[in-house]
């Protein structure tokens, strides 16, 4: 199948390119150009296609080109602190951007078959949990303002015009390998390096999914005809305090030293409970999280343990 990816060098697009391309698909990374991003004489197994999603007649070009039969929609401004103090630009990429893609695909591919998109648990806010695909949808933040109109739009491309699409909502993923902007692999980093740690509040409730589970629910959804037209959670259905996440990590990184709480600024709303129900994704594709909480935290501390050793030994050769 030819599968355009937009996001493909982000934390999830980059591990779901190479999955596909094991798959034998024919995968498109489409990239907004940064400066420095790409080296000369790197081995690029992806046909990269240059473009910026807020620009409807660049995006529209793109599509007809290159006439993709499903794409895998990631690209996002995602970080939710980052969106209060910068509400435009998350509502043109996140939400502009979804809309011009997809009436792309509606209108420029005669066979288009399958839209996942990457909405969020975020759209979700405050309100009863577990969170289920039926529960009221409260967006408390300009990303998550921006998730819930791009899922809004696409459901309604959906009814009037019979748009195939999917919408994944992912919980609060980790794994990262190049990010520490988010709280556990923040966490890690702080505690690996020493000294002290300073965090926010302790008392948020949140489901912590890996990042090889988050990628397989795209694969899962793709290869599922039952998954178009329908709207997915992806979480384990366990809670955890990030006061209780801590001390998790404090066992494995051997972490010694003092926690500040209250250190960082808190957010102008923020979710205090955010935990799902996966279920559905279950009883219809046969999905279900398989790598467990202690796993995955001792997987992501290994590999930023080897990450930041290697540096520090680059540092002093």
């Amino acid at each position: 199948m030819r599968i355009l990816v937009t996001g493909g060098t982000g934390f999830v697009g980059s591990r779901l390119q190479k999955m596909l391309v094991e798959e034998e698909h024919d995968v498109f990374s489409l990239e907004r150009y940064v400066t420095g991003r790409y080296v000369l004489g790197s081995e690029r197994r992806i046909k990269t296609i240059f473009c910026d999603l807020r620009d409807a007649f660049a995006v529209r070009r793109v599509i007809r080109e290159n006439q993709p039969e499903a794409v895998v929609h990631l690209a996002a401004v995602s970080a939710v602190a980052y969106s209060y103090d910068h509400p435009n630009e998350v509502l043109e990429t996140n939400l502009t951007g979804t809309v011009n893609l997809a009436e792309s695909c509606l209108r420029e591919v005669p066979h288009f078959r399958h839209f996942l998109f990457a909405s969020t648990s975020e759209t979700y806010g405050n309100g009863p949990v577990p969170k289920r695909e039926d529960t009221p949808q409260n967006p408390n933040s300009p990303y998550s303002v921006s998730k819930h109109a791009a899922e809004k739009y696409l459901l309604y491309m959906r009814d009037a015009y019979g748009f195939p699409v999917t919408a994944l909502r992912p919980f609060n993923t980790y794994g990262r390998q190049d990010n520490t902007h988010f709280v556990v692999e923040r966490i890690i980093v702080q505690m690996l390096r020493g000294g002290e740690v300073r965090l926010g509040d302790p008392t948020p409730l949140r489901d912590l999914l890996y990042i090889d589970d988050h990628v397989s629910a795209y694969l899962a959804c793709l290869n599922h005809p039952k998954a178009i037209g329908e709207v997915f959670n992806f979480c384990t259905g366990r809670n955890i305090t990030i006061r209780e996440l801590v001390n998790l990590l404090r066992e494995y990184t051997d972490f010694k030293g003092e926690v500040m709480w209250d250190a960082i600024p808190a957010r102008p709303l923020d979710i205090q409970v955010l935990v799902g129900d996966s279920s559905k994704a279950e009883s219809v594709l046969g999905w279900r999280a398989r790598v467990s909480l202690e796993e995955g935290l001792r997987l992501t501390v290994d590999f930023w343990r080897k990450r930041l050793g290697d540096k520090r030994a680059e540092a002093r050769a």
